[in-house]
């Protein structure tokens, strides 16, 4: 039976062990002198070696004939370990076995002497998901237990274990598997099982491990059939786009390009590559372009090594180190959607297109544009200060022939600042009519609706989240124009959230009741005022100044 590579190349001594030297070296050591522990505390990220190190551990307690420190894996403990038929050697999966009663029942056990080994061993694996009373019930045999008894705990989440388990074990810190580690050892092994394997490919495959040997294994396992495995295969087999293809939707993002990058997005999830993967790769490309900025080494060990240097000199040479920001933090989120959402596609569509157009976050599109202006401002004001030719002088327009259009404002709180009322002679007062009778509503003569009246009169067909949402003027803006109710939504989850037949008709009927007239409510979304001035004084003084 075909057994997978990271089983079949699991080291069999602490000398095989890769990247974790400082680790195997004590236990190597303790194990020689006789100098053993009744607990040991392994933490780590997943594929380190932690299981790895505990069974080659429990087998050289238990060892014949020990070579300094390592087992012989010829002896009959040593076998017998191996193949499981030696039962005082047990691995115990806590993922599964986390209750009380289960670790009452191994304290029960334990407790007698071993059959055929001098050492009862107990590995314990992802021991942090015990419970609280299984825990408690692990903690006295823990703390004095037999002389025959060894426990061996692993887990990859320290937080978790408590204190009082973690002051009565050894604890060693498993680190992360190096590239240069997981190289030579993906190009080992691919020797030994006769794979042709490209120098590109352990490249990729090491950086695509993350630190994990396990899963380095598992990879090129995964790309191992007749050929070469090279670059291309490892792409087509793990569904990553590509240095290329992360190139070209680069560039189309730098040229404001949506329907190129919309397109390379469609020829990506045509051959099968995941979305989400599709953008991770453009935010690593950006991610060591900010690190190339910022740092200026790109050499920097802060890299992640997936793309060519002269892409990542490119990319960072593109685009302004605020942009880089900006991109990276519209990618993360929109990741982070896609987590929750059933259209992982278009949540990446509405992605590229909002960075393509420049339409992220107000604030990131404001630093964009001042990081444009001060690159160009960089070699200082282009001389004269001022263009000489000065700009033609736009006429206004005569008041008493313009003609406003007919729209009503609706205010968003009563405490927005009001214009002083124009003072009232006697006569005016005697000439103003009465006003309407609250039985019969009308439109009020200078235009404005007060918007607190339209949310009180709407407010018990509304819910409390759509009610709040509506009076936070942090949300939204609202314009009263003839017969159409117009909110400008800030958020597209607050549009999502409002854009309902029963909010909207609540709205409607509320501007009847007060106006007396029929009103169609439209939601869309629109950039907070604020941030549409800034940018348009901006846009004003680069003009101004010449440097477009």
């Amino acid at each position: 039976m075909y057994q997978a590579l990271y089983r079949k190349w699991r080291p069999k001594t602490f000398d095989d062990v890769v990247g974790q030297e400082a680790v195997t070296g004590v236990l190597r050591r303790q194990v020689a002198e006789g100098r053993v522990s009744h607990a040991y505390l392994f933490v780590g990220t997943r594929g380190t070696g932690k299981t790895t190190c505990a069974k080659i551990l429990s087998r050289a307690v238990n060892c014949e004939h020990p070579v300094n420190g390592n087992p012989c894996n010829c002896c009959r403990s040593c076998l017998g370990i191996e193949d499981g038929s030696i039962l005082d050697v047990e691995e115990i999966d806590a993922a599964s076995n986390n209750g009380v009663d289960n670790i009452r029942a191994l304290r029960d056990e334990a407790v007698f002497s071993p059959a055929e080994v001098r050492k009862r061993v107990y590995i314990v694996d992802e021991v942090h998901m015990l419970s609280a009373s299984a825990f408690n019930a692990l903690l006295k045999i823990l703390e004095e237990p037999p002389e025959h008894l060894i426990f061996i705990l692993a887990t990859t989440e320290l937080k978790k274990v408590p204190a009082t388990i973690l002051s009565r074990c050894q604890r060693f810190q498993f680190r992360r598997i190096s590239e240069e580690a997981m190289r030579g050892r993906l190009r080992t092994v691919a020797e030994n099982e006769g794979l042709k394997l490209t120098e590109e490919a352990a490249n990729l495959l090491a950086r695509l491990a993350e630190g994990s040997l396990r899963d380095g294994l598992s990879l090129l396992d995964q790309c191992a059939f007749e050929g070469t495995i090279d670059i291309d295969r490892v792409n087509a087999t793990v569904g990553l786009a590509g240095a290329e293809t992360t190139r070209e939707l680069l560039n189309a993002l730098r040229g404001r390009d949506a329907a190129a990058a919309l397109r390379l997005l469609d020829a990506a999830w045509r051959e099968g590559k995941d979305m989400a993967s599709v953008l991770g790769e453009l935010s690593s490309l950006l991610r060591d372009a900010l690190i190339l900025r910022i740092t200026g080494d790109g050499e920097s060990p802060l890299m992640s090594g997936f793309f060519a240097p002269e892409l990542v000199r490119e990319t960072a040479d593109g685009f302004p180190e605020a942009t880089l920001s900006a991109f990276l933090v519209e990618l993360e989120n929109a990741v982070q959607e896609m987590s929750r959402s059933s259209q992982r596609r278009m949540v990446a569509e509405l992605c590229l297109v909002r960075l393509a157009r420049g339409e992220g976050s107000d604030t990131s599109d404001l630093s964009r544009r001042v990081s444009l202006l001060e690159e160009r401002l960089r070699g200082g004001l282009p001389m004269g200060g001022v263009p000489r030719t000065q700009p033609t002088p736009i006429p206004r327009p005569n008041p008493a022939h313009e003609e406003r259009p007919r729209q009503e404002t609706v205010r968003l709180s009563e405490r927005q600042e009001k214009p002083n009322p124009p003072v009232e002679t006697p006569k005016a007062a005697e000439a103003r009519p009465a006003p309407p009778s609250e039985a019969e509503p009308a439109a009020p003569e200078n235009g404005e609706v007060d918007w607190s009246r339209i949310l009180e009169t709407a407010r018990p067909e509304l819910s409390r989240v759509a009610w709040r949402l509506l009076g936070n003027p942090a949300y939204l803006t609202a314009r009263l124009n003839g017969s159409r109710l117009e909110l400008g939504i800030y958020h597209e989850t607050t549009l999502e959230m409002l854009n309902q037949d029963k909010i909207k008709e609540a709205l409607s009927q509320a501007v009847k009741t007060l106006t007396g007239r029929n009103a169609v409510v439209e939601m869309s979304i629109t950039k907070p005022q604020s941030a549409r001035r800034n940018l348009e004084e901006l846009d004003q003084f680069i003009k101004l100044k010449g440097l477009e």
